[in-house]
């Protein structure tokens, strides 16, 4: 199937105390360029959300949004600093000591010193988050790539059109070329009779001339291979896959055979075509560049 490479997928997970959010957006681009906005305590996931992302995309600009909730309190926890109680309360007796002083420490009092309390997070249970974390990625994924999917459908179906209206005008410029040539030997024949009067017109010359002209303005070789170019880009289109870059290659290919078509044609009504044939051409291209 055919897949754009512009698209959207959002998909939100919420379990027990914890929400996770993922939105992914992606433009085109010639390689995959994967962006991704995390949150700090989630950053060490960031390498398994790039390498699980490679299985659905191949190229464009990706830019991708995890957003996490926690609803509860409890993974704040209180420590008590024991060895730091001691050391305060070491020298609070030698201070008593020193000066004959009345050590009148209370535990309320001890308690409010740096660090003998601190409040700590708890450690969060990694597997359990990747888990969550994963089935919000995968499931956004799944939805970012249905939308390029469709979205792949249609430029398909228009492509295809673009293609059958490019071989309408090959297969005008294919009928039109022997008249061509006809009819540039009789431009000619009364040409020189004109010039010549009662003279006979040397018809191996004539033969000649016309032979040196058909062999100028010759494009059978360019529509041979332009119709072998369309065909292939259609057997492309309807294979489907990753065919962006292949498309883009004939696409270049065909803008190449067009241009040399119009520079051989002394033909008006060829060169009109061939026109148009340019013109459908660079629609073309364009709408390739958004296949992935």
């Amino acid at each position: 199937m055919i897949k754009s490479m512009t698209g959207f997928g959002r998909y939100e997970i919420s379990e027990g105390e914890r929400k996770f959010t993922v939105e992914m957006k992606a433009v085109n681009h010639r390689y995959l360029d994967v962006s991704i906005k995390i949150p700090k305590k989630l950053s060490f996931f960031e390498s398994a959300v790039r390498n699980m992302l490679k299985k659905y995309i191949e190229r464009g600009k990706v830019d991708v949004f995890v957003t996490y909730e926690e609803y509860t309190q409890n993974n704040v926890c209180i420590k008590y600093n024991k060895d730091i109680a001691e050391e305060y309360m070491k020298y609070l007796d030698q201070m008593a000591g020193d000066f004959s002083l009345e050590n009148d420490i209370r535990v309320s009092t001890l308690s409010r010193y740096p660090e003998v309390f601190t409040m700590e997070e708890q450690t969060m249970d990694e597997e359990e988050l990747w888990r969550e974390l994963e089935q919000a990625v995968q499931g956004a994924a799944e939805n970012f790539v249905e939308a390029r999917e469709a979205e792949g459908e249609n430029l398909k179906e228009d492509l295809i059109g673009k293609l059958d209206a490019m071989a309408v005008h090959v297969d005008f410029i294919t009928d039109r070329s022997p008249h061509i040539i006809k009819e540039y030997k009789e431009k000619l024949r009364e040409k020189i009779q004109e010039l010549l009067e009662d003279t006979r017109v040397d018809e191996s010359r004539l033969l000649t001339e016309v032979t040196i002209f058909a062999d100028r303005v010759c494009v059978d070789e360019e529509l041979v291979r332009l119709r072998s170019h369309i065909a292939q880009t259609k057997e492309a289109l309807l294979a489907g896959g990753s065919v962006g870059r292949k498309l883009d290659f004939i696409a270049q290919e065909m803008n190449r055979e067009a241009n040399t078509i119009l520079s051989k044609t002394t033909d008006i009504e060829v060169s009109g075509h061939a026109i148009e044939l340019k013109t459908e051409i660079e629609k073309v291209r364009e709408q390739i560049q958004n296949i992935e």
